[in-house]
């Protein structure tokens, strides 16, 4: 693993032309509505030259687990966020917000220079999370506060959690 920015970087001569979307599979979302990746193809669609993230609000004491965002809040809609900064597991000192990326992201091909110009961290991982600061800085990141529930299915305990949710849905829906 050389990080998940290298992943996407390995993509790249397919996606080059487009938008693309990636969704991580240790992190399950669920909702009765549209799923958390079409409310951000939706808001992608009205902003084509933007990256949208996914983001939902965590305890400070997990911030250091994820890339957390920092922005303004849309006029119009208080669940979008034009991101001004973003930091990759930062510290509670360091952490602009309690405003976690999860992994559900639509990514514009501009991306792909900026994961090329990333510097490896200090474990040998090209961080997605420092190509998208990048065009944060240049007003084109969106982060989306996404409408549904997130269980980290990454941990022993959220993999028991999603079972558990699931069993309890299924035993509703008999």
């Amino acid at each position: 693993m050389l990080g998940l920015g290298h992943a996407i970087l390995q993509s790249e001569e397919g996606l080059k032309t487009n938008s693309f979307a990636v969704v991580l599979p240790d992190d399950l979302c669920f909702n009765k509505g549209k799923s958390v990746i079409q409310q951000l193809i939706d808001v992608s669609n009205t902003n084509p030259d933007k990256c949208i993230v996914a983001v939902e609000e965590v305890g400070m004491q997990e911030v250091s687990k994820y890339g957390v965002i920092d922005g303004f809040i849309d006029s119009e809609n208080k669940n979008i966020i034009k991101v001004s900064k973003m930091v990759e597991k930062p510290n509670i000192e360091e952490a602009p917000s309690n405003l976690a990326i999860i992994g559900r992201y639509v990514l514009t091909p501009e991306i792909f220079g900026h994961l090329k110009k990333v510097k490896p961290d200090r474990n040998g991982e090209i961080q997605i999370t420092d190509a998208l600061k990048e065009l944060a800085k240049k007003e084109k990141v969106i982060a989306i506060k996404f409408e549904g529930k997130r269980i980290d299915c990454g941990s022993v305990k959220g993999f028991i959690e999603a079972n558990n949710y699931f069993l309890s849905q299924s035993k509703e829906n008999s």
